[in-house]
């Protein structure tokens, strides 16, 4: 089994931005920790603070030449602002779970509302770098 991570804007930074909300582990531990956790599948990562970009590799994970079976997305901001990558999830053929490392129904009004919800199989939210692993139970 192949999953791909996704990660929108900011996540770039993580482990140092904000860790009062996001926390202090970068990703790159986290994605340690997934592949000992999940030793028998396939994670990939990609990360762009791009949506055309992000749009793009979810395309590409569904119909490219090296394909997931299924995407954990954290598209950051463009959670509650992009249709066109609500519009990527719905096009593609695998599941997506959306994952969110802080409790977004707990922060400001704007963040309340998730464009992704809709088109993904399910949503973790509020456990930090957990959120990852969740998701891929999820689609385990």
């Amino acid at each position: 089994m192949r999953i791909l991570i996704v990660n929108g804007p900011n996540l770039n930074l993580l482990g140092v931005r904000e860790p009062g909300i996001y926390g202090t582990e970068p990703m790159e531990s986290i994605l340690e920790r997934l592949r000992r956790t999940f030793a028998g599948v396939e994670i990939d990562y990609y990360q762009s603070n791009h949506e055309g970009d992000l749009i793009d590799c979810i395309h590409e994970a569904a119909y490219g030449a090296v394909r997931a079976d299924a995407i954990v997305l954290n598209a950051g901001g463009y959670t509650h602002t992009s249709v066109a990558l609500a519009d990527a999830v719905a096009a593609v053929n695998i599941p997506v779970v959306e994952v969110h490392l802080s409790n977004v129904a707990a922060r400001e009004e704007v963040r309340h509302r998730s464009l992704l919800s809709a088109v993904c199989v399910g949503t973790v939210t509020g456990f930090g770098g957990r959120v990852y692993e969740l998701g891929i139970r999820a689609v385990l």
